[in-house]
């Protein structure tokens, strides 16, 4: 299917990221259980809170580490799925599953925190958007994909500009939610807009962009992320990512572009309605006086 049936189970599962993230989880679990009383205001988290962090784990692992990984490899398309999955999805399930005692604590312990700026709400947005549009430049990305440990950066520090972007918009502490809903509205269609050019840019090229969906050579070679060992025999075996390829080139690119618009147009279109909700739910409460407000002669005509 698609091609995976080529590849060995530790190219499409790649086994030590699957162990990491599930040391990663089973650290969740203990920190939110045994080791939970040594938190300052902790209590029991809830089976729905649970789920959010091991779904937004799961779809990391999907996406970095598991078959559309390896997809992501042969064809733009799922490139864009995973880029999708590991920073719209992924990360907002991540920050609400963890309680809001342990996000207390976290905050409190933070060593960075002169860097807080970062979190503003249009500074994460310009930041997130400046480095995801950056990283789909054809050479740049090219060359991460060709250089492991500029790769495992690039997509760290992504991660990490992701979850400031989000934080803006969720804020799980409430106490430290200062921003209004309109304000989170506009910073909601603002990131609606960033990255609107780079998918723009992607979707309406009548050209191959990327040498690593183009090139044969360079393909094998940025394959080695997920192959173990020497990569050469692809070129041999199957020639380059065409083989895989069920589109042709430039259709896998729109394809790949429109992916990653409409993944971001429902998930933020999600959130906007949203915070829309709770501001007009939480204005109308304001507005509304109370039954002791009314003056008692206009009790009849309220």
């Amino acid at each position: 299917m698609l091609g995976l049936e080529y590849f060995s189970f530790a190219a499409k599962w790649t086994p030590l990221f699957m162990a990491f993230m599930l040391l990663v989880t089973a650290g969740y679990f203990l920190v939110i259980g045994p080791l939970s009383s040594r938190f300052e205001g902790s209590a029991p988290v809830s089976f729905g809170r649970k789920t959010l962090f091991v779904s937004g784990m799961f779809m990391f692992y999907l996406a970095q580490g598991g078959p559309i990984n390896l997809l992501g490899h042969t064809m733009f398309s799922f490139h864009m799925v995973s880029m999708a999955l590991s920073y719209l999805v992924a990360v907002p399930l991540l920050i609400l599953g963890i309680p809001v005692w342990l996000w207390r604590a976290i905050d409190k312990a933070n060593p960075f925190k002169r860097l807080a700026f970062l979190a503003r709400p249009i500074v994460a947005a310009v930041v997130f958007n400046g480095l995801f549009s950056f990283y789909h430049f054809p050479a740049i990305h090219d060359f991460v994909m060709l250089n492991f440990w500029v790769h495992r950066l690039y997509f760290l520090i992504l991660f990490i500009a992701s979850l400031l972007m989000w934080w803006a918009i969720i804020q799980p502490i409430p106490e430290k939610d200062k921003t209004t809903g309109l304000i989170k509205m506009a910073y909601i269609f603002l990131n609606m807009v960033l990255l609107t050019p780079a998918c723009a840019l992607i979707i309406f090229s009548s050209e191959p962009m990327y040498a690593t969906y183009s090139d044969p050579a360079i393909w094998a070679k940025a394959m080695g992320y997920c192959v173990p060992g020497d990569t050469s025999f692809l070129l041999t075996q199957f020639g380059g990512p065409e083989f895989f390829g069920y589109l042709d080139p430039v259709i896998d690119q729109r394809v790949g572009g429109i992916i990653m618009k409409f993944f971001q147009e429902i998930i933020f279109a999600s959130m906007l309605a949203y915070v829309f909700f709770h501001w007009y739910k939480r204005e109308n409460q304001e507005d509304d006086p109370l039954p002791s407000e009314i003056p008692p002669g206009n009790l009849n005509q309220a």
